[in-house]
């Protein structure tokens, strides 16, 4: 019986998945324990946070979720979820602040955030297409199988390249978010680290998320890129 060993990477790729989302699940409800001494909810922070840098055109919207939170540059919309709008605790001001970091990225023309949208929609055509095209390619006896899958591999790749950009999109954003809450006088300079803690958690989750694009990325060109030479 033929034995994959590329799927021990599959495995360690789910691993890093599960213990980053673990780790920001287990971040965020420490902190969200923890209220700010300022006492004001993540909306009204959010908004503190937008009037401070100029912009009046978004609107703090309540959905449904557990850190669901969104921001959404088509609909100038940012959506807070049950745990974050209504809260006063330092975990949920830090979530609020963050997605406010994407809006000012956009209110600002923060290049990276526009590299990500450029290559949006070829990721999501090469996560979608992907192993279908693969697939295909090695089903097909004829001449264009070595087409279908380099093709295949081709557009996973976009997938992988937006995971990467995405990454200094959300260092950033958060980076913006800590240094606004301290001296717009949202938190406290102690309280800051709390925050910090719980933005750090979620990045990790996007570190995870590339780490394993990447796994997969090799894992193709490993498993099937050499078959367009046999």
């Amino acid at each position: 019986m033929y034995y994959d060993w590329t799927y021990l990477f599959v495995v360690i790729g789910a691993i890093i998945a599960m213990a980053a989302s673990s780790k920001v699940k287990t971040t965020y409800h420490k902190y969200a324990k923890v209220g700010s001494r300022i006492g004001i909810t993540a909306a009204e922070a959010a908004e503190r946070i937008l009037h401070s840098e100029g912009i009046y055109d978004i609107s703090i919207n309540h959905i449904a979720g557990e850190l669901t939170d969104n921001y959404n540059p088509r609909t100038n919309e940012i959506s807070l979820s049950d745990a974050v709008y209504n809260s006063t605790s330092i975990a949920a001001i830090g979530v609020a602040a963050h997605e406010c970091g994407h809006a000012i990225q956009y209110a600002k023309g923060y290049a990276p955030i526009k590299w990500r949208n450029a290559v949006l929609p070829l990721a999501n055509i090469g996560s979608r297409l992907s192993w279908p095209l693969i697939i295909a390619g090695l089903i097909f006896s004829f001449t264009e199988q070595s087409f279908l899958v380099s093709l295949g591999i081709f557009l996973f790749s976009f997938a992988v390249l937006f995971q990467l950009i995405t990454l200094p999109v959300e260092f950033n954003a958060s980076n913006r978010a800590l240094k606004i809450l301290v001296s717009g006088g949202i938190l406290y300079e102690e309280e800051r680290d709390g925050a910090a803690n719980v933005l750090k958690a979620a990045a990790m989750t996007y570190v995870a998320a590339a780490a394993n694009a990447i796994i997969q990325l090799l894992r193709l060109i490993y498993l099937f890129g050499g078959r367009s030479r046999d």
